[in-house]
């Protein structure tokens, strides 16, 4: 009966999440905010920002059911404030721009709200190298985890359709660690994320009716923080694993980072160099390029389950050193098309 009540509030979450995005898209909306474009955008016309609190609503509402039906994890209740305070200030960030100072203290707090739940790593485990104990650097470890994965969904928001399918792909991937590792609610959580962002990307897919905004995103790259941590602690999987299922997201937005400090560009400013964004000025337009990125997001969470079910630690080993080097191997390429003009 659980798992039907868990389907049902996966199809309330899609749904709210639907149409909340749906009621923004309309001028005469309250939290309507328009995103004008400028030099550094990639849309042309003037679309409304903010939808990210479809999802948002989408999943807290769900979720606040799925309380009543399920036992929670230990520690799960951190998530609560957490995801609140990434929606409170990111909200008013999209309303008005907040100063990174501001934006930064309240990262900190989300940080706190993950220690408080106990979700800080004391190690890590690698294939071939077993686990490394890392004592208090793990909780520092763990604050930046959780720093880069807000940041870089922010950072990676802006095409349309790719931000939710990231979190479609990423979270649904997350879900089917819970369900296989008997952890119903982890499933659960993992799922109604997954479905509020479907119901979001109904209206996001190119040509985007409404943006998803630092609302979505923010409280979006904290989830994907937060249940990173959350399998890691159960048991679930290794934190390698859900660096692969997000590595489209992390491997852009890192490497991107590095080739912008080596060229001494200020790292805060807004920018078009991220490689989807390349892909997008060469010609492939957004819905080629995002049905790319899909196949990539999925390719990856597929390898993802499949390395971690596989008893063979070289066949982990092997896949973690194949990965690498395929996207080296693509910003490879970038860099030699760059320089042939």
């Amino acid at each position: 009966m659980s798992v039907l009540w868990i389907g049902g509030l996966a199809l309330a979450a899609l749904g709210i999440a639907w149409r909340v995005a749906h009621r923004l898209c309309d001028p005469a909306s309250r939290f309507h905010l328009l995103d004008a474009p400028n030099h550094r955008s990639l849309h042309e016309n003037p679309t409304p920002r903010g939808g990210g609190l479809g999802i948002l609503l989408g999943f807290v509402l769900s979720w606040g059911v799925l309380w009543l039906l399920i036992e929670p994890a230990a520690g799960s209740w951190t998530f609560w404030p957490g995801v609140l305070a990434a929606a409170a200030v990111s909200f008013q960030d999209d309303r008005q721009s907040l100063s990174p100072g501001v934006r930064l203290l309240s990262q900190g707090l989300l940080v706190l709200f993950l220690g408080f739940g106990g979700f800080l790593l004391t190690g890590l485990d690698f294939p071939l190298f077993g686990h490394l104990s890392m004592g208090y650097v793990g909780w520092l470890f763990s604050a930046l985890f959780v720093f880069w994965m807000v940041n870089l969904y922010n950072f990676m928001d802006g095409m349309d359709g790719f931000a939710a399918g990231m979190g479609l792909f990423g979270f649904g991937f997350l879900a089917l660690h819970g369900w296989m590792g008997g952890a119903l609610f982890f499933f659960a959580t993992a799922l109604l994320l997954a479905s509020a962002n479907l119901g979001f990307l109904l209206v996001n897919f190119p040509p985007a009716r409404i943006f998803m905004g630092d609302v979505g995103s923010v409280s979006m790259g904290f989830m994907a923080a937060a249940l990173s941590l959350w399998g890691v602690r159960d048991g679930l999987f290794p934190l390698w694993v859900p660096v692969l299922t997000f590595s489209p997201f992390i491997v852009d937005a890192t490497l991107t980072l590095i080739r912008r400090v080596v060229r001494r560009e200020k790292i805060l400013q807004a920018h078009r160099s991220h490689f989807y964004q390349w892909l997008v000025q060469r010609g492939w337009g957004h819905r080629r390029t995002v049905l790319w990125e899909y196949t990539v997001m999925a390719a990856a969470g597929v390898s993802a389950w499949w390395m971690v079910h596989r008893s063979e630690e070289m066949v982990q080993a092997l896949g973690l050193v194949g990965w690498s080097l395929g996207y080296l191997g693509l910003y490879l390429g970038r860099y030699v098309v760059e320089r042939r003009g």
